[in-house]
């Protein structure tokens, strides 16, 4: 199998056989990973004797790893290939320019320029012009009417612009997805062993033959071969698609292989493969990933053929790959894909209806407009003038049904908002970027937005809301409580020794205490804080913990039953000289004293530790250091003779009993300082936190209160999980949605949680209709088992130092300082986006309002449009594209934290807004239209109006362009507000992007008008009316300040817009199909409704979906492997949606995410092309 799944690779590794330097090949290892448990044994009992022969032929040391030299390193490199695969070449600049010529608006304007730069070239005799009717004749002087084909021209060039701008912005949007994508690449690291010392290093640095460290948590970045566990179990559900977690053994299953999860225990695994040669990376290359993807379906097609039957050839172990391309997974895969297709964006979804609505209306507007011209034009020259059709004159009858559909064109070019989905992906790109700064690392572009909605946060509290950095403050040991650590002289040596070993090997040999950065500074804790804090106490009794681990190394430890969110305790168990057996165990006091039947006295020795001592010490220790906020962990030990026999190690209740108390210590992990303070911003801003921990109700309890979560006097829940589980669930054990309703409101602290509360508690809140609005939940987790969790909230904060990498992998925003205060910052982000786009919307309306009537009157009453096509096209890209740019920059403010949540189902349009829009419309329309119908009076010039068809730029319609576009660039600095602040200058200059936009655009209006001439319809102005231009566009400021006088509350008749889909508006037939779903997804119903395909908006809104479903759907290569089957499923969704068939949705971006993503489903190669095509 190992050459055929790989026949369409053309790989770059060397493929010879390397007998000279490494005892086996690149092929004879791919060969072992494709085996499974016994088989697999057998073969590496074979070939190599067994895993140390392995390691001698690798030349690596299963003890002290490679040596790390960089020789050896590059060697290895080059024959068993590196830890990357080859990501998919970018588009072209080239390939982005012809995209943008593919938009349907633009493609009947180049028609149109086309065709009347043709007709230009046309001359009729001049005898017969007067017989075509008044308008065709008029005065023309040669000079003039040679210039006929400047606007043709002017349009076509125009055109160019507007696709270099496109394709340019793509382009942008595609280089900063690569780029955050290879920041989190380089940020991943990985444990091993070289040289005997324990380091960290870059995930792709890895190699062939190094032996790494895996724990619980973790991600293999490799394939490999197991050396050493201690009760490991893996969930390889991404590569077999099979759910239970698997137990590895070096006896039984020794196979790791990459992109699988570790669940629980850890071990030291062999790299065996890399990259390409990887399992996943075969699967990866198999989807055409990698740089190669060009070669036929049709032979991926036989390849697969091949590939199953060699499977079916094969004895198929247990953990066979064979779901990966059986029909049945396929076919399941579907239906999974329909099942958990969920709204993605509530934003893009609001955004898509009313870029619909406008579009919609803008069509039906143009459509009116080229009808009424045509319509006059007929009845006037054959009605009134009662000419005969002459065939000489029907070139130009032809020019004039060419120049009104030009003007129809150009009504809906202004009419389609096609900046929408442009100033969304500015201003999500431009946040992202910024957030970075404010330590969140946003993996899914949708989440920034999202988070500004959110109504409710459930937070951890390690590591969170606390520093992380704990200590052992107090101990209670041979029946003495210390308010601090007591010295070692005051402790009975045999209890002080028999401590010490507990502690040095029932903590993680992974997690240590190193010296300090700086002289002076704190010791450094490495991996799991509350074992870190273990080992400080242990360095505090003037003991050395490395000494007693250096003697009994981790490969001498007889068993470890690892900690897990079931146990809620760690043992680890010594073979002793004589072949008797001691187990350690640490965990909560609460659990771990039930356990115990001994407890260790003053002399040294054990006596009886009956319920009644028990409830004693819950009174008199444990409870006082909770209510200090302390966690409290017990340690024991208990002794198997030898005259009992071996114990049956797998019967954990009766190993895990009958234990000797030894000391419980409290463990301060201080409250972070910035911590109250951003919690209480988050209560001013109508956001709801919550705590779930792990932790003793009482700790729980003390540290919420000093956090300000439970605030004196206040009506709150605090409880643990056991008392939740039994308020939610009825006498059958089922979990009802009624039940939860009545606790989550008042519910601050859940206390003793398993992952499986916390994950009952977000959906409910979800799920709860409860409140009028649909809460939005962000939830914060660091542990593995915090991913179903992350996954199911809103918006889900991963860890980014205790995190691991499953928890990163379920989330949306890494936090890379763990800090609650930067949740903050992601809530202020989220808010200033919504606020951006919705400062662009009242801008571009505006302006599409004003541009729309005046063309279409003025075509209706003049024949002709004031604004001429190609100004149309100057004034589309101003409001498009520079005012995105320039609106959707604007920093957050501390503001945005002091009004409530929007909630899911508010309008992007306030009445506010529409109010402004309306009146800015109003006062523009006035304006445009007193100058079109008096304007030549005023300024003492020649009418524009009715000038023949290839008259020369007046003055008077220059003057309306240019008050026009003034008129909008003094409107821009209004639109900045949109809550009715009467200060539109604020923080202005603050925003400097905002302010060389707006002075960038008057020079080239300035340019266009005084030197743009025949191509831009324009004519040099005088001072005097370039200063009444001004004036008149600055009035646009002072009306708006009469605007915001007028109360909104007074203006019954305004109604708000751009509401999602709300379920009623539904169609019963169409709710039934939707049933199915988590959630209605706005865009594809909208699309599916209206099929208004060649929408120019709508083009423009499928690529920049298809770059923010990139940014969905995962980050660094491994991370777009580790997604689960169904999410990719729903990424595919995503995508095919919202594009219209006239694109295939499979761009770049889309290729290497999405692909990447189906790579760890079970999915096979047909239904990734299918879905999209």
């Amino acid at each position: 199998m190992a050459n055929n799944s790989y026949s369409g690779v053309k790989n770059s590794m060397v493929e010879a056989n390397h007998d000279g330097e490494f005892g086996c090949t690149l092929n004879e290892l791919r060969a072992l990973m494709e085996l499974r448990g016994a088989e697999a044994i057998v073969k590496i009992g074979e070939s190599y004797e067994d895993i140390k022969g392995l390691c001698n032929r690798l030349k690596t040391s299963p003890i002290d790893g490679l040596s790390g030299q960089p020789g050896d390193i590059e060697k290895r490199k080059t024959v068993f290939g590196q830890n990357l695969i080859p990501p998919k070449k970018p588009k072209t600049f080239l390939q982005l320019v012809w995209e943008a010529l593919q938009d349907v608006t633009l493609i009947i304007l180049e028609v149109a320029a086309i065709v009347s730069l043709g007709l230009s070239f046309y001359r009729p005799p001049d005898a017969e012009r007067t017989h075509c009717g008044r308008a065709a004749g008029g005065v023309e002087d040669e000079t003039e009417s040679e210039a006929g084909w400047i606007e043709g021209a002017a349009i076509l060039l125009s055109v160019v612009c507007v696709v270099l701008v496109t394709a340019f912005n793509d382009w942008s949007k595609e280089k900063q997805f690569r780029g955050l994508q290879s920041r989190i690449e380089q940020e991943q690291k990985f444990t091993v062993v070289r040289g005997g010392q324990v380091i960290q290093i870059p995930v792709a640095e890895i190699v062939v033959g190094d032996v790494a460290q895996i724990k619980y948590g973790d991600l293999l970045p490799a394939d490999g071969v197991l050396i050493q566990s201690n009760d490991l179990k893996i969930d390889e559900s991404s590569l077999t698609g099979e759910s239970d977690h698997v137990k590895k053994t070096q006896e039984k299953d020794p196979m790791l292989l990459s992109g699988t999860h570790v669940m629980e225990g850890s071990g030291k695994m062999l790299v065996t493969a890399v990259g390409v040669n990887s399992q996943t990376g075969i699967i990866f290359t198999l989807l055409g990933t990698s740089e190669d993807d060009e070669e036929d379906e049709e032979e991926k097609k036989k390849e697969k053929e091949e590939k199953k039957k060699q499977r079916k050839t094969q004895d198929g172990a247990a953990m066979e790959m064979q779901p990966l391309n059986s029909d049945e997974a396929e076919a399941e895969e579907k239906k999974k894909s329909s099942m958990s297709k969920k709204e993605k964006s509530v934003l893009q979804g609001k955004l898509t209806k009313l870029a619909v609505q406008i579009g919609k209306a803008g069509l039906v507007m143009s459509a009116i407009t080229v009808i009424i011209l045509v319509v006059l034009f007929v009845v006037d020259t054959f009605c009134i003038q009662g000419l005969p059709w002459v065939k000489e004159c029907t070139p130009i009858y032809i020019q004039f049904f060419v120049k009104f559909f030009i003007i129809g064109v150009t009504v809906l070019v202004v009419a389609v908002p096609e900046g929408l989905p442009l100033a969304v992906t500015i201003s999500l790109a431009y946040s992202v970027k910024k957030m970075m700064k404010d330590n969140n690392l946003v993996r899914h572009l949708d989440a920034c937005e999202t988070m500004g909605n959110a109504t409710a946060i459930c937070s951890d509290k390690t590591g969170t809301l606390t520093m992380n950095r704990m200590t052992v403050v107090q101990a209670f040991i041979a029946e003495k409580h210390y308010k601090k650590v007591p010295e070692p002289e005051n402790i009975p040596s045999s209890i002080l020794d028999m401590l010490i070993l507990g502690i040095a090997v029932n903590c993680a040999y992974t997690t240590k205490i190193m010296p300090p950065e700086k002289e002076g500074g704190l010791p450094r804790q490495v991996g799991n804080k509350t074992e870190c804090s273990l080992l400080g106490f242990s360095n505090d009794l003037k003991r050395d913990y490395q000494a007693i681990r250096n003697e009994i190394p981790e490969e001498k430890l007889y068993k470890v039953y690892t900690f897990n969110s079931v146990r809620k305790s760690m043992s680890t168990v010594l073979k002793m000289a004589d072949g008797s057996y001691r187990m350690f165990s640490k965990g909560a006091s609460e659990i771990l004293l039930k356990k115990c039947y001994k407890i260790l006295t003053a002399n040294g020795e054990s006596k009886v530790f009956r319920p009644r001592d028990r409830d004693d010490m819950v009174k008199k220790v444990i409870e006082p250091m909770a209510s200090e906020g302390l966690r409290t962990i017990c340690l024991a030990y208990r002794d198997f003779p030898v005259s009992e026999g071996e114990p049956d190690w797998d019967n954990e209740n009766d190993i895990l009993s009958g234990l000797t108390c030894l000391c419980v210590v409290g463990i301060e992990d201080p409250v972070r300082p910035e911590v109250p303070d951003a919690i209480r911003k988050c209560q001013r801003a109508g956001i709801t936190v919550r705590m779930v921990t792990g932790d003793n109700i009482n700790t729980a309890r003390a540290i919420a209160t000093k956090c300000g979560i439970l605030l004196p006097g206040d009506d709150f829940l605090c409880i643990e999980g056991k008392e939740f589980n039994r308020r939610i669930r009825n006498e059958k054990g089922e979990i009802e949605q009624e039940r939860i309703d009545k606790i989550w409101p008042k519910l601050r602290v859940l206390a003793r949680s398993s992952p499986t509360d916390k994950h009952t508690l977000v959906k409910g809140i979800i799920d709860s209709t409860v409140l009028e609005k649909r809460q939005v939940v962000a939830v914060t987790g660091d542990g593995t088992n915090d991913g179903p969790a992350l996954k199911k909230a809103d918006v889900g904060f991963a860890m980014g130092i205790a995190g691991t990498d499953v928890a990163k992998e379920a989330s949306d925003i890494i936090l890379t300082d763990d800090n609650f205060s930067s949740i903050v910052k992601a809530v202020m982000w989220g808010r200033n986006v919504y606020d951006s786009i919705s400062k662009f919307l009242q801008f571009q309306l505006t302006v599409n309002v004003v541009a729309v009537i005046v063309a279409f009157t003025g075509a209706c009453i003049t024949q002709d449009s004031p604004l001429k096509a190609v100004q149309m096209l100057w004034v589309n890209l101003i409001m498009d594209t520079f005012a995105s740019l320039a609106l959707a920059t604007e920093p957050p403010t501390e503001a945005l934290l002091l009004r409530k949540p929007y909630g899911r189902n508010k309008p992007l349009i306030s009445r506010t807004m529409m109010k402004n829009i309306l009146g800015q419309g109003v006062f523009q329309l006035i304006t445009i239209f007193t100058l079109l119908f008096a304007g030549e009076k005023f300024f003492d010039i020649d009418s524009g109006r009715n000038a023949p068809l290839h008259a020369p730029p007046s003055e008077h319609y220059t003057i309306v362009f240019n008050t026009f576009v003034l008129m909008q660039l003094f409107n821009e600095i209004n639109a900045r507000k949109i809550h009715g602040e009467r200060n539109v200058f604020e923080g202005i200059f603050n925003n400097l992007i905002f302010c060389s936009i707006v002075f960038g655009t008057f020079i080239i209006q300035f340019v266009i008008v005084q030197f743009g001439g025949k191509p831009f319809s324009c004519v040099a102005l005088t001072i005097d009316q370039w200063l009444w231009c001004t004036f008149l566009g600055f009035g646009s400021l002072l009306w708006g300040q009469v605007i915001s006088s007028i109360p909104t509350s007074r203006l019954k008749f305004l109604k708000t817009a751009g509401h999602g889909t709300q379920k009623e508006e539904i169609p019963d037939e169409e709710l039934d199909e939707l049933s199915d779903n988590d959630e209605i997804d706005h865009a594809e119903r909208e699309l599916r409704r209206g099929q208004i395909l060649w929408f120019r908006g709508l083009n423009r809104i499928q690529t920049q979906m298809d770059v923010v479903s990139a940014f969905q759907s995962g980050t660094s290569f491994q991370g777009a492997l580790r997604r689960q089957a169904s999410n990719s499923s729903q990424q595919q969704h995503d995508v095919t949606n919202v594009s219209s068939p006239t694109h295939v949705a499979f761009t770049a971006t889309t290729t290497t995410a999405t692909a990447a993503n189906t790579a760890s489903a079970t999915v096979g190669c047909e239904c990734v092309f299918s879905s999209s095509a």
